[in-house]
């Protein structure tokens, strides 16, 4: 019994570990989805909490989690290394760039829940995590953290 439960756990530690696309789409997730608590705590501690307006927690929340994502993506999910400072600051500034637009529609989705009647900011906020993660993941695997790039 021991000695299939470890089987069972190498086969899923190299998968995750692994270099496929299988692999790289469960550390992802995984990334995302502390990206995802991160912005998501951060705005409830600031508009639940601290009854700050859901705009202004949403521009805290969101830069701080893009700033934890990049260096999380760059390390655990693409496992990319810069050759140079240049670099490292390109990169960058295109991992920014997207996360910009995806903020945009973010803060979209919410303000959209703000001004509805009946509907709530908090619920508009974890809708739009759904989707930011999907466009997200997209952005980052065909322009940022392109292999040879």
């Amino acid at each position: 019994m021991f000695t299939m439960i470890l089987k069972l756990y190498h086969k899923i530690r190299d998968f995750i570990l692994g270099k496929g696309i299988g692999g790289e789409t469960v550390r992802y997730l995984i990334v995302g989805g502390l990206t995802t608590l991160i912005n998501f705590s951060l705005f409830v501690l600031l508009h639940e909490l601290l009854d700050v307006d859901s705009t202004i927690s949403n521009m805290i929340s969101i830069p701080a989690s893009i700033i934890f994502a990049y260096f999380a993506n760059k390390l655990a999910v693409f496992r990319q290394r810069s050759e140079s400072f240049r670099q490292l600051a390109y990169e960058f500034s295109k991992f920014v760039g997207s996360r910009l637009f995806t903020m945009a529609l973010e803060v979209g989705v919410v303000y959209i829940f703000k001004i509805t009647p009946g509907w709530n900011e908090t619920a508009g906020k974890a809708i739009s995590q759904v989707l930011v993660i999907i466009v997200n993941y997209i952005i980052s695997k065909t322009l940022v953290f392109r292999s040879g790039s």
